[in-house]
């Protein structure tokens, strides 16, 4: 009988330990494998990798990891890339203009040298806008321009057809859809405002589908570029009073969708978030206040490219866009000095320190979500 009793409890100890072990080793994969739908969870596991990997960096390369210089026609230099890729100073890579296959055969070059520089990989982006894409991407296949597009379904097989694309160069990262009204020449026909009734459910099904489909999608431009009479890319515009584009950004916030660019727009007579002149880019009261804090956002603020007439002159303007709360700044007039300045600062203030290391943080968390770093 003692035999028999010695027996059974050989055999629940091995049956709890093997349950032990398993339950550790879900754990373990677990923390190995995240995708994009966790980004926006409180997983202490994600949390505790994010931590462990910023941990180990140095100071240059957690500066680095807000930089995202553009290649191609209007950006950067291949050889002016691939030395900050090099050199770890840079995180992403916006791929501006050029062929299906000359964006892969980049993203494979720079995927090598980040490998041997032993730097984290590399976030890929892209204006793959159903207006854009095709002008941008050479050799992508046709969809239809956002203002032409007549239902929902047609909305979800372009994003999907676009994501596709994407992921065969290697782009990770979809600065689309535009959420603006269609009222202004310069972004109007890029969104789906022809129905202003559309704007929203239209929106939420492209970044649905695009995050499906593993690749972040970003909402812009935030506060609403829509409503202004002109062009950002030439001179710094002015939203007067009341912002009436804002409200088509909590849907989207909501449903998860898990970047928002902001667009160089500066705010007036608005007793709450006006932003003195200076484009909301750089203003805290836009980015942090409103779309932070009001909004509840929690994903990757990015700005619009930084060599944009609406920003370029103004001093300091990388500095001040990580300041205001921005965790990307995009297309830095002089990659290079941007990271000096903010590294600068980033050494000798612990307010900014701060500030740097939760974008930081943030583009890391996206960078595992997205499983660049299994």
């Amino acid at each position: 009988m003692n035999r028999i009793i010695l027996f059974s409890l050989v055999i629940l100890s091995f049956t709890a330990y093997s349950q032990v072990d398993e339950l550790q080793s879900r754990v373990e994969y677990k923390q190995k494998n995240f995708k994009l739908a966790d980004y926006l969870t409180n997983n202490p596991f994600l949390q505790a990798k994010v931590d462990s990997i910023y941990a180990k960096m140095e100071d240059s390369e957690r500066v680095a990891q807000l930089l995202m210089p553009a290649i191609g026609k209007y950006g950067q230099s291949e050889e002016v890339i691939y030395s900050l890729v090099k050199a770890k100073k840079i995180g992403g890579v916006l791929l501006l203009n050029g062929t299906k296959d000359q964006m892969s055969t980049w993203v494979e070059t720079m995927n090598n040298l980040t490998k041997t520089a032993k730097g984290l990989p590399f976030l890929y982006s892209a204006d793959a806008e159903p207006s854009l894409v095709n002008r941008k991407i050479t050799g992508s296949t046709q969809v239809k321009k956002a203002n032409e597009i007549a239902t929902v379904d047609e909305v979800v097989s372009v994003a999907k057809t676009i994501s596709d694309d994407l992921k065969e160069i290697g782009i990770n990262y979809n600065f689309a859809p535009v959420l603006d009204m269609s009222t202004n020449a310069t972004v109007g026909y890029r969104g789906f405002g022809a129905n202003p009734a559309n704007i929203i459910p239209w929106s939420n099904a492209f970044i649905a589908e695009t995050q499906r489909n593993g690749i972040i999608a970003t909402a812009k431009h935030f506060p609403g570029h829509g409503l202004v009479s002109g062009d950002t890319h030439k001179s710094l515009q002015i939203i007067d009073g009341e912002l009436l584009e804002v409200p088509n950004y909590p849907s989207p916030i909501a449903e998860g969708v898990l970047s928002v660019m902001i667009g160089h727009l500066a705010v007036k007579n608005n007793t709450h978030y006006s932003t003195d002149g200076m484009p909301a880019t750089l203003s805290s009261k836009i980015v942090q206040d409103l779309l932070r804090d009001s909004l509840n956002f929690k994903g990757l603020i990015v700005t619009d490219a930084m060599n944009m007439g609406g920003v370029a002159k103004v001093p300091n303007a990388n500095v001040l866009a990580i300041e205001a709360g921005c965790d990307i700044v995009l297309m830095p007039l002089d990659a290079e000095k941007a990271h000096q300045e903010i590294l600068a600062l980033y050494l000798k203030d612990e307010v900014f320190k701060k500030k740097v290391e939760l974008a930081a943080k943030r583009v890391i968390r996206s960078k595992i979500c997205l499983g660049l770093m299994r």
